[in-house]
């Protein structure tokens, strides 16, 4: 039986961590997807898995601390029956058949030894319990699968509200392409099952963090998406159909005659997808833009006999 430490790599005062960090660089050097051809490995990477089992459960360690149990997590023979003795005893047995241990009087020749152990153990039938003691004895955990790996996936403003496929590279260099769910925004986290690290009970998970990049033009609003649109002086007072762009495709949008800046208009559907299905809305603002030192509109409103009527900001109070 080997000492769990010593398959490791670690001192017996190793923190937890430590004890996690050995395991998981042995684990990826010897894991038998990497060794098919080497089957040295694959009994190693059993060595250190099942180490790895006994000293990461705080219970067990203590237990192996104190030799209650040996590195393969059985009980450690009770008066130093285990290792064959005087009294012609077999390896791992105990003494042979009406031998009894020197300096202990049971009663008798012959006695009955599953009284004793069943004492020690509380197992009954007669004998030590057998098999592995993972966690208490007659009693198996699951083995621990490997640790999670966390990723941070950058996403493109557009991407993220079109959904768009991506594609992920995970520690092993593989790249696998990930789905979107509908909506996603900064910080969702994707759980990609078995892409994390190996473990003796299978791989952990890969989590992946979305980052959704800013747009230079779009904003996002809820499931909404916002858009200033810059349009001409003629295209306000005239009104008339402007290309303006979506997170889709550019659609003609119609502006009507003497709009001013600051007039919404809706896009129905063009905004990121919700959650049941439907789609947020596209809100686009209008920016009318006068051109600079244009003598010939300066001499237009100056001329204009309604430039002094009225006034826009009599709804403020000013």
């Amino acid at each position: 039986m080997a000492d769990p430490y010593k398959t490791l790599g670690v001192a017996r005062t190793a923190a937890e961590a430590d004890i996690k960090k050995a395991y998981r660089k042995l684990a990826k050097e010897l894991h038998p997807d990497r060794n098919r051809d080497n089957p040295k490995a694959a009994e190693r990477f059993s060595q250190v898995t099942n180490a790895y089992d006994l000293l990461s459960d705080k219970d067990k360690r203590a237990r192996f601390d104190r030799g209650e149990i040996d590195g393969d997590g059985n009980p450690a023979a009770p008066f130093g029956f285990g290792g064959g003795g005087p009294a012609g005893g077999r390896p791992g047995y105990g003494p042979g058949p009406g031998a009894r241990p020197q300096g202990f009087d049971f009663g008798g020749d012959g006695a009955d030894m599953s009284d004793i152990f069943e004492g020690l153990f509380g197992g009954g039938g007669g004998g030590a319990p057998r098999g592995g003691f993972q966690g208490g004895f007659g009693r198996r955990q699951p083995l621990p699968k490997g640790a999670d790996v966390q990723y941070r996936l950058q996403v493109s403003f557009t991407d993220a509200a079109t959904l768009a496929p991506q594609r992920v590279t995970l520690g092993d260099g593989k790249a696998i392409e990930v789905k979107l769910p509908a909506g996603v925004q900064s910080g969702t986290q994707m759980r990609l099952s078995g892409k994390g690290d190996p473990g003796p009970g299978g791989a952990g998970d890969a989590i992946v963090t979305i980052d959704i990049q800013p747009h230079r033009f779009f904003e996002r609003d809820g499931d909404d998406i916002r858009l200033n649109l810059p349009i001409s002086l003629a295209e306000a007072v005239l009104g008339g159909k402007v290309k303006a762009p979506t997170v889709d495709n550019p659609v003609m949008l119609t502006i009507p005659a003497g709009t001013s800046s600051g007039r919404v208009l809706r896009l129905k559907g063009k905004g990121f997808p919700r959650k049941g299905g439907e789609r947020g809305d596209q809100l686009v603002t209008l920016m009318v833009e006068l051109p600079a030192d244009d003598a010939a509109l300066r001499g237009f409103v100056e001329g204009w006999p309604g430039r002094d009527k009225g006034n826009p900001r009599a709804a403020m109070g000013v």
